[in-house]
């Protein structure tokens, strides 16, 4: 059994999908700091999917490991879809999160009460030691609310402004039961698409 490197430098999305691919396919999965790797990649891809890309063939030549890496945004209907790609630098390479959450509380406020709808989106790529690569897919449905979650998620400032109409919840883990976290996270969603291709590649090594 190999292990399995978690390619991103965000503790949020570590958790997360550490947590949603928990299961015997690896020995163990570490991360980026685990295997003594601070430096980053340029994410110069037009699309989630390219981005996805680059970063886990960049982490599993360096690391010699097979390597997982996410790359997704919030899509804002009203915006044009947008941050989308951009939604990590949206305010600039130098904006914190705190900034990112001060300027949506101002987009939440200026949106129209008849177009509120957003999706959070993810493309998760595996590429393994031999060159293989795979992609999955994954998105969840939701709407922008007029007031804040007034708490946040490290590494998600996103969240605490996604509402989930079904449910009466806002898109956070604090909210959310697992059953519920199962049926609407989107990375979840994407992980059990990957967990298969998984199982074949690792009974055919």
């Amino acid at each position: 059994m190999h292990k399995l490197l978690i390619a991103t430098h965000n503790p949020g999305k570590l958790n997360e999908i550490k947590k949603f691919l928990d299961g015997p396919f690896f020995s163990s999965m570490v991360s980026l700091n685990d295997v003594g790797i601070d430096e980053d990649v340029e994410e110069n891809g037009s699309s989630y999917a390219e981005n996805s890309l680059i970063k886990a063939r960049f982490f599993a030549k360096k690391s010699g490991l097979p390597a997982l890496s996410d790359d997704g945004g919030l899509e804002i209907a009203a915006l044009e879809n947008a941050p989308g790609i951009h939604s990590k630098r949206w305010l600039g390479d130098d904006a914190t999160e705190k900034d990112l959450i001060n300027h949506m509380i101002s987009v939440a406020k200026e949106l129209p009460d008849d177009n509120r709808v957003a999706w959070f989106k993810t493309v998760i790529t595996l590429v393994l030691p031999n060159g293989k690569s795979f992609q999955v897919s994954g998105e969840v449905k939701g709407i922008i609310a007029k007031q804040p979650l007034l708490k946040y998620l490290k590494g998600y400032p996103y969240r605490s402004f996604f509402y989930l109409p079904d449910l009466g919840k806002y898109y956070h883990e604090n909210e959310l039961s697992i059953p519920e976290m199962k049926l609407y996270n989107h990375r979840y969603k994407a992980i059990q698409e990957l967990l298969p291709i998984m199982k074949k590649e690792i009974n055919n090594a």
